[in-house]
């Protein structure tokens, strides 16, 4: 399974490396207040990539933060019940019984 992985990731970063090959022109991107910036397109191209993928990450976190925090809430009564159950001799009762058929 590692040498396939290897050969894929050898294989895509061939492709990606034509493709930066045949998109060296350079190209200009303007902003507001008339600023204006100048560079080859596959690094505009990989600027905007990472850029998108930081932001999606920073998008991310608060949830990642939120759902770590409720996994100890619950790890905690999970603990909490696992020990009681542990000091509790006798098993609980049923509610009802019922004998009428």
């Amino acid at each position: 399974m590692k040498l396939v992985s290897t050969i894929v990731g050898l294989l895509l970063f061939i492709l990606f490396f034509g493709f930066a090959l045949k998109n060296t022109q350079e190209v200009d991107l303007h902003f507001f207040l008339n600023y204006e910036l100048r560079g080859p397109l596959v690094l505009m191209l990989l600027a905007f990539f990472v850029a998108g993928a930081a932001l999606g990450i920073l998008a991310v976190t608060p949830t990642v933060f939120r759902h770590r925090r409720e996994t100890s809430k619950h790890r905690d009564t999970i603990f909490a019940l696992q020990s009681v159950a542990r000091t509790a001799s006798t098993p609980p009762q049923p509610d009802s019984v019922n004998t009428q058929q």
